[in-house]
């Protein structure tokens, strides 16, 4: 439970909401995040707490995650409901690509065994999805890739459309004859060609010649200096195109409500499987925020402590980063012993910050976020979160400041308990100070009995007392800089703060009379109180510095200390090894040697020599041995081993370099060279340090020389040919073939992507033998046309090349016709 009703807003929820709500890909999504909620459940904020992180690691190790139609269809579906109804053909496409995700995502999740899984939690939230294989096979059956509806949907749409094709092709042809007329009569401008008004075919003519051609004026420009004919000779024919359209859009509609008819039973799973889809974009959107702001999913444990380190204000990060600021880490420990903590210090401090601190990321934990903070942080469950923030004066209730925070902390004393985590800033502020800070003291002396864990901050001293002298309590304080004068946002726990009133009043100029007069009225004892507060404060500072630096010396000396170790470990091991290499060498030598030995006494045995003489010779044998046996691997020639081989290693490296270099020849101007991976092959044709530029045909363009590789001419002139037989009888290409699409789209690609995909897409089509294909880059600035038809008149494969027929897209679409 949390309190009051605006809680989101005072803690800054609110923003973290819509930062989650932008990074999300769909309304989906965006719904899961407006009705995520604050959980005390252990069990499900561990479950969403691993999912995110698992997730995480998905985007940071993974490269194949399907993310690529998050479209939300839902509404569609719902209007189907009723017999008679059908979804229409975007709707049906949308439906196709959303599906298509569901089931690669479900599959990604799925690719290893249950026992296996590297991602559980996401595995058992996509256990029990229903996947459409079927649904989708049967949607590929009507739609093509463009989501339009395909000529052999059914045998009647087919035959419509082959009807309106052969007509227009012989309106084009009328048009065409009468155009060329028109032009040469001067009636027409010679750059004009048919265009579509109305979804009829007209011809674009000056006002001034229009009764010279007849036929039917359909529509003029906004101009008035063009109007758009339609030819008596071809509207009778534009006439049965009209109908053959009215034709298509019942056959096609016929076909849909066929469709529905099989999907309206379906419709529950699938929108059972939309709420799958809408879980992975939420816990997408958590993961991407995570690692935005270094997050982490916590050490969690099911009771009621706080003990985090590093903890940083995520909407106060975010501030600081966008203007290269550090943002200072809040450490925090609230335990059974210490639970409720009063925060004394200075105003603008960083006290209020601080709560807010603890408010937000708890709430957030408990949303089940991960939060930034220190991995060896301990974040613990409350089932109440109860604040008291701000200015809460209300003109409608006639309620004062002072009066709403009466309300909120009679809220408080009724419902807080051992599990409940207080956040109260300027506790009984808003009212006369004495009486105001005895209230405060009290309800204190309450919220401790009943075992509650806060964070409270005040300028009272009577409430650093009851700190100092009652169990359960204690005082912590926001430090300051005396000698600069200005807050260091730290807290340090165990003692109460100063305000610094009197020397902020000093440095802000107040005159020195008025700061006596003040000092006097309080009296000596207060003015030494808050003195000794800033002395403690200050030496405790001091004495933290000091430990902090020991601290990072000591961890220097074990790193160090580690680093030695290693080494020593590593010498020893090379020193063992080229030990038994040696021994391993002397055993060899005596080996030939007794092999060479026993060959000579053979030899005199055999030539009947002197017994006495074998003996001698024998005797010579052992003690040859025995020296080899006895001879020690002495330290001097270890170290001389040890150059031998680095020597050694030093040469193979540098052999290996000179024939990397003889093998890959320095690529120069005038070269052939493809990019490595790329099948194109073009020349250099300038080199400027580390970039060539290079020419493929017409076409130039500029590549690392990293990576490009040289080709030699025999290579280039064999390139082109070797593909066209290697299509004729490999199995991937004949594989190839049965999937390739005579199609390709670069709509909305930038020059060089879309080039890049023509000429792959070109090297196939030439490949797999195709005689026909069409490039579909729209009309625009005619640039990426232009581009693509620069292209095409250097590769030796393509026969010719034109517009698509005006009715099919006319000088949006290139037609290629292969050899």
């Amino acid at each position: 439970m949390i309190y009051p009703e605006n809680f989101e807003s005072k803690i800054g929820f609110d923003k973290i909401r819509q930062q989650l709500v932008a990074k999300c890909l769909s309304p989906l999504g965006e719904e899961k995040v407006e009705e995520m909620n604050f959980s005390a459940n252990y069990t499900d904020i561990t479950a969403a707490l691993s999912q995110t992180e698992e997730f995480i690691r998905i985007i940071q190790e993974e490269d194949s995650f399907p993310t690529n139609y998050f479209i939300d269809v839902r509404y569609s579906l719902r209007n189907i409901r009723v017999e008679g109804t059908w979804i229409d053909e975007s709707a049906l496409f949308n439906l196709r690509c959303s599906l298509q995700t569901i089931r690669d995502i479900v599959a990604f999740l799925k690719k290893e065994e249950e026992e296996n899984t590297p991602y559980p939690f996401l595995f058992a939230l996509a256990g029990e999805v229903v996947v459409f294989p079927q649904l989708i096979s049967k949607i590929d059956n009507i739609l093509d890739k463009f989501g339009r509806i395909k000529d052999n949907a059914s045998p009647e749409l087919g035959r419509i459309r082959k009807d309106i094709a052969r007509i227009s092709g012989g309106i084009s042809k009328s048009l065409n004859s009468i155009l060329r007329a028109a032009q040469s009569e001067g009636l027409v401008e010679k750059d004009v060609a048919p265009t579509m008004r109305d979804g009829r075919l007209v011809i674009p003519v000056a006002p001034a010649f229009k009764r010279k051609i007849k036929g039917i004026v359909h529509d003029e420009s906004a101009t008035g200096k063009t109007v758009f004919i339609e030819p008596a000779e071809v509207v009778e024919a534009n006439n049965q195109i009209r109908e053959l359209e009215g034709d298509e859009r019942r056959e096609i509609v016929k076909i849909l409500i066929a469709f529905t008819d099989i999907l309206r039973p379906l419709v529950p799973d699938i929108l059972q499987s939309y709420e799958f889809l809408a879980m992975i974009d939420f816990i997408r959107a958590k993961a991407i925020f995570a690692i935005d702001l270094n997050a982490i999913k916590p050490t969690l444990e099911d009771k009621q402590i706080i003990r985090w380190y590093r903890a940083k204000h995520p909407l106060l990060f975010i501030s600081h980063r966008k203007q290269n600021k550090e943002i200072v880490p809040l450490d925090i420990e609230l335990e059974e012993e210490n639970r409720l903590l009063i925060i004394s210090g200075p105003n603008a401090g960083g006290k209020s910050v601080c709560l807010k601190t603890v408010g937000l990321l708890q709430f957030m934990v408990q949303c089940g976020l991960p939060i930034p903070l220190a991995e060896n942080s301990i974040v613990g469950i409350f089932d109440n979160i109860f604040i008291d923030i701000g200015d809460e004066q209300s003109i409608e209730n006639d309620l004062s400041t002072y009066s709403s925070h009466l309300t909120n902390m009679k809220y408080f004393v009724r419902n807080c308990d051992n599990k409940t985590i207080l956040l109260i800033d300027e506790f009984g502020g808003g009212t006369e100070p004495q009486i105001g800070g005895a209230i405060a003291e009290s309800l204190l002396k309450r919220f401790n009995q009943r075992g509650a864990f806060g964070v409270i901050t005040t300028h009272y001293q009577n409430l650093k007392h009851f700190a100092n002298e009652n169990k359960g309590v204690i005082n912590g304080a926001m430090l300051y800089d005396r000698h600069l004068m200005q807050p260091l946002f730290t807290l340090a726990i165990g003692n109460p703060g100063s305000s610094f009133a009197i020397e902020i009043a000093r440095k802000i100029g107040l005159p020195e009379d008025v700061i006596a007069d003040a000092s006097e009225i309080v009296g000596s004892d207060y003015i030494n109180m808050d003195k000794y507060l800033q002395d403690i404060v200050r030496d405790k500072r001091y004495w933290e510095t000091k430990r902090q630096n020991i601290r990072q010396k000591e961890k220097k000396m074990e790193e160090l200390t580690s680093s030695y170790e290693s080494d020593l470990l590593a010498i020893d091991k090379q020193r063992k090894e080229i030990v038994r290499q040696a021994k391993a060498e002397a055993e060899r030598i005596v080996a030939e040697a007794n092999a060479k030995i026993e060959n000579t006494i053979r030899t005199i045995r055999e030539s009947q020599a002197e017994k006495e003489k074998t003996k001698q010779v024998r005797q010579q044998l052992n003690e040859f041995r025995s020296s080899l046996d006895k001879e020690e691997v002495t330290d001097d020639k270890i170290a001389r081993k040890i150059e031998k081989l680095k020597e050694k290693e030093k040469n193979k490296k540098k052999k290996e370099k000179r024939e990397e270099v003889h093998k890959q020849p320095t690529i120069a101007i005038g070269d052939n060279v493809r990019i490595k991976g790329q099948t194109s092959i073009g020349q250099v044709i300038d080199i400027q340090k580390e970039t060539a530029s290079i020419a493929f045909g017409m076409i130039k363009s500029t590549a690392k020389l990293d990576s490009l590789e040289y080709v030699s001419k025999n290579q280039a002139k064999q390139n082109f040919k070797s593909k066209v037989v290697g299509a004729a009888v490999s199995d991937d290409m004949r594989e190839k073939k049965l999937n390739f699409k005579q199609d390709i789209d670069v709509r909305g690609m930038r020059g060089d992507e879309a080039l890049q995909a023509v000429m792959y897409f070109i090297d196939d089509a030439i490949l797999v033998g195709m005689s026909r294909v069409r490039i579909l880059h729209g009309t625009g600035t005619g640039a990426l046309r232009q581009i693509i038809r620069d292209y095409l008149r250097t590769v030796s494969g393509v026969k010719n090349y034109q517009d698509e027929h005006v009715q099919f897209g006319g000088t949006g679409i290139t037609v290629i016709d292969l050899e």
